[in-house]
């Protein structure tokens, strides 16, 4: 049985969705998941497009162990050069160069000819090659390529060292039966082929990315590459989940899998929601909320008798088991931490110490932790950020014939604040006491509130985009209160604003 690798683009393609930029250490939070998930190679960034995103690659390469980190880089001298500094001292590493093929793209866009793209492609391969043993190129927009040049090119690239050859649907054009005898023709055509993988990239304009991948992967290609959600630019990309279950649960027709461990799938899913704060459809395939979810009494008749009749993969396998208690108020701190481990989370000692602080206090307000309410707890500190503002109280008034009222207290380096404001509810009396106190002009342009977990008591969490100077952030917030839990978000926000202001 062939294994085709699973290329994630999450961290530089998936973080192209409109606002769903993440920081540094919430690429590295993710990056260590995919790990977990057993991705084959985490494409971490585009080094030369910000110091973010250079400091991401570089930080990811050398705290994540296992797949093999990739930067993208144009087909240009310094964008090379600049993917090898941030990825030099990574001990699995690979440069992943591009270049239009397209006849539409090299005369709108790029205005340089066929022979000019092909000599820049090779010749930037070769630079690659020079700094590092894996390098992967991209003829771009190739399924509106000339397919004998797009053929030439891919030829040239391999014989210039390229070890993997990526053809990417680029604008989401091409349908599935289609995209596999294109493949196949690079199969056929292309003399040297057998010295490199075939990968494929495929963006979801036309909602055919996961069938033209898997089309693909059916007419010879060995790498897919794929985002979480399916997020990405523009409608998205491939969806790892979903090709990743079609190729487990078909493998009579594949007879090809991935070394994915479908059973941290969920939770992966969930920490992508959680970073970006894009949420998935309740109707999307695997990971939506009625994916395993049955309303005909048929259906639920033949569940009920034997879960085949309708069931095709089972919630376990992606890691979706039904929630149970895992801790309470009288649970110590071995027994959290030992949960912790067992969820996949290491965390220093002064990290443990302030989780379990919070643990203690959450279990005092609410009867019964769960695993969901753990992850939220500790997922805070994780991605923990400088906090310039710090919430210290808050008191609120409200009601139906009184005017709601907020008395905030900050606390900003090492001085008090306090101001009181009133608003047309708690929450906009708030956030005009936090804004008032903290001096900050920034646009509310979403808000957003959902229950972890079941039950009146559950923690509830806030997620507000932030808008300033035409930056914009995402702030998280959890407590059992939910009124304290959008005060959270709100001062998460301004503090990662306060990070990109710096």
């Amino acid at each position: 049985m062939r294994i085709i690798k699973i290329f994630d683009t999450t961290l530089r393609d998936g973080e192209q969705s409109p606002g769903a930029s993440m920081n540094v250490q919430e690429k590295v939070q993710l990056a260590k998941q995919l790990a977990r998930l057993g991705v084959d190679i985490i494409e971490a960034g585009f080094a030369i497009s910000s110091p973010g995103d250079f400091e991401a690659i570089k930080t990811i390469g050398a705290e994540v162990e296992g797949p093999v980190i990739c930067s993208l880089a144009r087909a240009k001298e310094e964008d090379i050069k600049r993917a090898w500094e941030a990825l030099k001292d990574t001990p699995k590493k690979r440069i992943h160069t591009f270049h239009s093929t397209s006849d539409i793209h090299l005369k709108h866009q790029f205005r340089v000819s066929r022979e000019e793209a092909l000599k820049r492609s090779v010749e930037m391969v070769r630079l690659a090659r020079s700094f590092v043993e894996d390098v992967e190129f991209s003829p771009m927009d190739a399924t509106r390529s000339d397919v004998s040049y797009l053929c030439e090119v891919i030829e040239a690239v391999i014989e210039a060292g390229a070890s993997t050859v990526n053809i990417p649907d680029t604008v989401g054009y091409t349908i599935p039966n289609e995209f596999g005898a294109l493949i196949k023709a690079v199969c056929d055509k292309v003399k040297n082929i057998d010295k490199a993988v075939i990968s494929v990239h495929c963006h979801n304009d036309l909602g055919l990315a996961a069938a033209n991948s898997l089309s693909a992967v059916l007419n010879g290609a060995g790498q897919i590459e794929c985002t979480l959600n399916g997020i990405g630019e523009r409608a998205g990309n491939c969806s790892m989940e979903e090709v990743v279950m079609a190729l487990r649960t078909r493998r009579d027709i594949f007879n090809a899998d991935t070394k994915i461990h479908t059973e941290e799938i969920m939770r992966s899913s969930r920490l992508v929601t959680k970073i970006t704060g894009i949420s998935v459809q309740p109707n999307k395939a695997i990971v939506g909320a009625n994916a395993f979810a049955h309303e005909s009494g048929i259906h639920q008749d033949g569940l009920l008798k034997d879960k085949s009749t309708y069931e095709i993969i089972t919630p376990e396998t992606i890691g979706l088991h039904k929630t149970k208690l895992v801790l309470g108020k009288h649970s110590g701190r071995h027994a959290f931490k030992t949960r912790l481990k067992e969820l996949g989370y290491e965390l220093s000692d002064e990290e443990l110490n302030i989780a379990f602080e919070r643990f203690k206090k959450i279990a005092d307000q609410k009867k019964d932790i769960f695993d969901e309410d753990i992850e939220t707890l500790v997922s805070d500190e994780v991605t923990k950020i400088p906090e310039t503002y710090s919430l210290i109280d808050l008191y609120i008034t409200s009601g139906m014939s009184q005017q709601p009222t907020a008395a905030v207290k900050l606390k900003m380096g090492d001085e008090l604040m306090e101001v009181t404001e009133h608003g047309d509810g708690p929450i906009d009396a708030i956030y005009k006491a936090i804004a008032s106190v903290t001096d900050t002009k920034s646009s509310l342009l979403k808000f957003e509130v959902k229950s972890i977990t079941g039950g009146t008591d559950a923690l509830g969490e806030v997620i507000v985009s932030l808008e300033e100077d035409g930056k914009a952030v995402r702030g998280h917030g959890a407590d059992t209160d939910i009124i304290i839990a959008a005060a959270k978000a709100y001062v998460n926000a301004l503090n990662k604003l306060a990070v990109r202001k710096k």
